[in-house]
């Protein structure tokens, strides 16, 4: 019986914790757009392998023109039936493709923001897309880029007690910028700036949250904590470096801008 309401707890805090991923990583997203938002016309984003509309929708109701490309037809579906429901279908362009292949329209230059998340750690070509994709956005326009952080799971692995699986993960940590799989930090810059991006900021999502205890953050005053170490985490070197997930905001070439790491 106890062992039950252990597992429902469990998955109901994993829920969460994931819930608060996205509430930030759309932040993060929508802080982009206003960023590049022209003055005269309607900002142009392209989301790579966004299918189901999780971030499409929030933009397109944020007044953006978003083009979706996606493998997946079911994950289109959903994004076209939330597109509908939330009364911006006419925003919306779905487009069934690999983002391995964009094709030529979509390489012109002609966006103001592209989104690639959780996209190159799965990718046989992770600088080739990401390549790709600078080209899609205008000179001055931006590029939204997360992944999952693989210093996180060797982390969590090791606190668990699984120390076999945490070295299992960690020699899988690509440092190679031409190899394909689960991408260092650094790594990730490194692609961008050879792609001919200047990095604008680095900073992480999920710091804590993915380490502490359900029950500790159900004490009282545990969420609003846990909140504002997440905040102040994000950017600061060592903590954003062990973030579930990396986030990566880019600018191409074309405007001025000093990088910062």
């Amino acid at each position: 019986m106890s062992g039950t309401r252990t597992d429902v707890r469990s998955g109901a805090d994993i829920a969460h914790r994931s819930a608060r991923r996205q509430d930030r990583v759309r932040e993060l997203v929508l802080d982009a757009l206003e960023s590049v938002r022209g003055q005269a016309r309607e900002a142009r984003v392209l989301d790579c392998g966004g299918g189901s509309g999780r971030l499409a929708v929030p933009l397109a109701v944020a007044g953006a023109h978003v083009t979706v490309i996606d493998i997946s037809v079911d994950a289109l579906a959903v994004l076209r039936r939330r597109a509908v429901e939330s009364g911006v279908a006419d925003r919306i362009v779905p487009v069934q493709g690999d983002v391995e292949a964009l094709p030529g329209s979509m390489t012109s230059g002609t966006f103001d923001l592209a989104i690639v998340h959780e996209v190159l750690e799965v990718v046989d070509q992770p600088g080739f897309v990401l390549a790709e994709v600078a080209r899609a956005v205008r000179p001055g326009g931006l590029v939204s880029i997360l992944a999952v952080n693989p210093a996180a799971g060797v982390i969590s692995r090791a606190l668990a007690g699984d120390l076999v699986a945490a070295l299992a993960e960690l020699r899988g940590i690509v440092v190679d910028t031409a190899a394909s799989g689960r991408l260092a930090p650094d790594a990730l810059a490194d692609m961008g700036r050879a792609a001919g991006l200047v990095i604008e900021a680095t900073s992480g999502v999920g710091v804590f949250s993915e380490l502490v205890p359900g029950n500790r953050v159900e004490a009282p005053g545990g969420y609003e904590a846990l909140a504002e170490l997440e905040t102040l985490a994000a950017s600061r070197s060592p903590y954003r470096d062990i973030a579930a997930r990396v986030h990566v905001l880019a600018r191409r070439g074309g405007n001025p801008g000093e990088e910062s790491s």
